[in-house]
């Protein structure tokens, strides 16, 4: 079982433990639940607050008999045995797996009733706006029948209408919106402007995706520059550099440097001796780089759209447009120059957080998903998260065959379309898993010539998603989709109404195929479990070649031969076994990466909490009024006449104005140190001891800096009956801020190398 396999064993025979454990109160409540059928619903109600003692659920079996009671009054939904397990396993703190159509939506539901019913706020976080409200709206019954409130948190809410949904006893909120209030309250002057209440649950829809492939995705609030406009000379420069000329890309399509001459190019256009001299490396260097980054790497259609003269990003674990992301500002200016559109306003960063260091304010932490086995290694590492597997309620009948690899790209593409073409003339329904948005198209158009009527989904139509995804196991029905269609998806066979249910079982049910291994096989797996939903037929296939992204990257050191058929194909055990350990390979490198990454944010989220406390303090407290009188007793003298609250009112502010413009500071200078710190390994440095060595001494200097400006603005500043008059000495606060994601690494999670160009892709 090799070193670690005692672990592996006991954590096994932990989790069998608790789910015999689980199974054995469910059966009890299924019992309980028929004598509490014949009460009324107060009374039902009041047996589970009941069941409920010191904050803590003493008495399971009854209070999930009521919550299938209840369940069955308002929702017309009787749960599952199952479905009782999991919201057992919910309460405990885990993570549980459950197949796709099993139910997760009444699981938390009935899950964050517990954890209210026990006096814990909870936030049911959400992937997006659209399921943050309809699961409220349609859970809504549920929870009020036991006196508690619902609401969602969703992007068009004011200030005030967020401030009294989080009031709720449950909260029903995209992770984004969580991450972008938090960012919102650390600049808030006074209390009553707070906007989120304290909350103690975290239960997390689509945990592995929030929790770990999205994990390390800073959530970023920025407020304008006044008078600062950004010029994009660089950016301009870098768009006129020719390929292998100026410029030359990386064997595997992934990396690009300049030429000797292009470096020269770009000195000359400059007005610069050098870009490698000390005073350009770290700043014009980097700039130059992204530039090439955007103009070489960074393709359209694949990696971000243009609409409406707008860039957006896509989101490559979903397949769909990131509404709020951005990348790091040199990045997005680069590709805006690039597109000929209007390099916009980066704007200053005033604050930022990982959605790692945001799930970590938690107090409890659990969460639900198709795919929670194949990260459990991270979810016990960053979160200490343990996993329980949830039985399916019917056993699954879906066929998952053994990957087709084939020797090239076009070969490969040429058999996704004819077995297309061959199992859509029985009439079974075909749902089609794509990299991106220019292969779905492309894929599209190739069925489209042999015929064959196509339903495309993707981010350029994502608002059409329901409709598409209603109908996709209707007889006939082909839809080629990104990774969009892979999570929070449910598709019924025979359509919308299932009205044609029994003749697609007979045809087989929903055959999904994958045009490629993703990077992990947990994405393989999400796109697997859109066929055979509660005992269904089903089938999946992934057609792979030895030139994909996925092969070339974890394979890269290793060498291959192979003897393929006169149709390309290879059939042998051997390549077989090559391909899951490339995909092993790819796997281990993203940990390696979020393990890596981590190490850089994790000292920056320290650092956090020593400037929340010092926030609190100066927000709930007369600290800030106590140090200035302190230090400067004159200009206190000169104030007395002034109310105290006046005095601590205006104390407060010009203190958290150099505070937060510190941490704001402190924020851009360590990007600055991480763009720049590989450079440390040249001169034998450990570049994350380095980090952290410049992090500490910084953040030392941002408490003195911050405490030291406001001293001089104290004794400077107009201070009368109306407060501190910081805009009058130029110290105002930001006029406009918005709300962002970055996304750190545009390049990741490519299937079939679009660098190496994606036309004719499927002729």
């Amino acid at each position: 079982m090799g070193a670690f396999g005692w672990f592996w064993k006991a954590m096994g025979a932990r989790s069998e433990r608790n789910n015999k454990k689980s199974k054995a109160i469910v059966d009890n409540a299924a019992q309980a639940q028929s004598s509490l059928a014949e009460l009324d619903d107060a009374a039902v109600a009041d047996a589970a607050r009941n069941a409920v003692k010191n904050g803590a659920i003493a008495d399971k079996e009854t209070f999930l008999a009521a919550l299938a009671v209840a369940s069955e009054r308002r929702l017309g939904m009787s749960p599952f045995t199952v479905q009782s397990q999991a919201v057992l396993r919910l309460l405990e703190g885990d993570v549980i797996q459950m197949a796709t159509g099993e139910g997760k939506t009444l699981v938390g539901a009935m899950a964050a009733t517990g954890f209210a019913l026990s006096g814990k706020r909870v936030h049911l976080v959400t992937v997006n706006n659209y399921l943050a409200g309809r699961d409220a709206d349609w859970m809504r019954p549920l929870v009020e029948f036991f006196g508690l409130s619902v609401a969602a948190v969703t992007e068009k809410m004011d200030a005030d209408a967020r401030r009294a949904a989080y009031r709720s006893d449950i909260i029903y909120a995209p992770v984004n919106e969580l991450g972008f209030d938090v960012l919102r309250d650390n600049q808030i002057t006074d209390r009553s402007q707070t906007v989120q209440a304290h909350a103690d649950v975290a239960l997390v829809d689509e945990a592995d995706s929030v929790l770990v492939d999205e994990a390390l995705v800073p959530l970023v609030l920025a407020g304008n520059r006044p008078g600062e406009a950004p010029t994009g000379h660089i950016t301009n420069v870098v768009s006129r550099l020719r390929e292998d000329i100026d410029y030359t890309l990386g064997e595997d399509g992934r990396t690009v440097a300049l030429t000797d001459d292009g470096a020269h190019r770009v000195e000359r256009a400059l007005g610069i001796d050098s870009l490698y001299s000390e005073e350009n490396i770290g700043t014009i260097l980097v700039k130059v780089n992204l530039a090439l980054h955007a103009k070489a790497l960074l393709i359209r259609d694949i990696h971000y759209l243009v609409v409406d003269g707008k860039l957006q990003l896509i989101d490559a674990s979903r397949g769909r447009v990131a509404d709020l992301q951005r990348w790091p500002d040199g990045l997005q200016a680069a590709v805006e120059a690039k597109e000929g559109l209007e390099v916009s306003e980066g704007g200053r960063i005033l604050d930022t957080i990982t959605l790692q260091e945001l799930m970590r304010r938690y107090p409890l932490v659990c969460g639900m998903t198709g795919t929670a086995v194949e990260a459990t290694d991270q979810l016990r590492q960053f979160y200490d998260l343990h996993v329980s597997v949830i039985d399916r309620h019917k056993e699954l009948q879906r066929f998952d065959e053994a990957d087709r690899i084939y020797a090239t790209l076009e070969d490969k593409n040429q058999a996704i379309v004819d077995e297309i073409s061959q199992v859509h003339a029985t009439g079974q329904p075909i749902l089609v898993g794509t990299h991106d948005v220019a292969e779905s198209e492309e894929l599209a158009e190739a069925l489209q010539e042999r015929g064959i009527e196509v339903n495309v989904l993707n981010a350029k139509n994502d608002a059409e998603e329901a409709k598409i995804i209603a109908e996709a196991g209707d007889i006939g029905r082909v839809t080629v989709s990104t990774q969009m269609a892979g999570r929070g998806t449910d598709i019924k066979l025979g359509g919308a109404d299932e009205s044609d249910h029994d003749a697609v079982a007979e045809l087989g049910g929903l055959a999904v195929y994958g045009t490629s291994r993703y990077r992990t096989a947990r994405l393989d797996n999400q796109l697997r479990g859109r066929a055979g939903r509660q005992g269904d037929p089903g089938l999946s296939l992934f057609f792979v070649s030895l030139e994909d992204d996925i092969v070339r990257q974890g394979g890269e050191d290793e060498s291959l031969a192979a003897q393929p058929d006169e149709s390309g194909r290879i059939q042998s055990k051997r390549v077989s076994d090559f391909v899951e350990h490339c995909q092993r390979v790819t796997e281990g490198q993203l940990l390696e990466i979020h393990a890596q990454t981590w190490k850089y944010n994790q000292l920056l989220a320290d650092q956090r909490v020593s400037i929340d406390k010092r926030r609190d303090a100066l927000l709930d407290t007369d600290t800030a009024w106590q140090e200035l009188a302190e230090h400067n007793p004159q200009r206190a003298a000169e104030l007395e006449d002034l109310p105290a609250e006046v005095k601590e009112a205006a104390a407060r502010e010009i203190m958290l104005y150099h505070l937060d413009l510190a941490w704001a500071d402190h924020l851009e200078l360590m990007d600055d140190v991480r763009e720049s710190i590989h450079l440390r390994a040249i001169a034998r440095e450990t570049p994350i001891d380095e980090y952290h060595r410049i992090a500490v001494r910084e953040f030392k200097e941002l408490a003195h800096r911050a405490k030291s400006e406001a001293f001089n603005t104290f004794a400077e500043v107009s201070i009368d009956s109306e407060g501190a008059h910081l805009d009058e000495n130029g110290l105002a606060r930001p006029s406009a801020t918005w709300t962002y994601m970055v996304s750190d690494n545009p390049l990741a999670g490519s299937g079939n190398s679009a660098l190496r160009g994606i036309g004719n892709m499927f002729r």
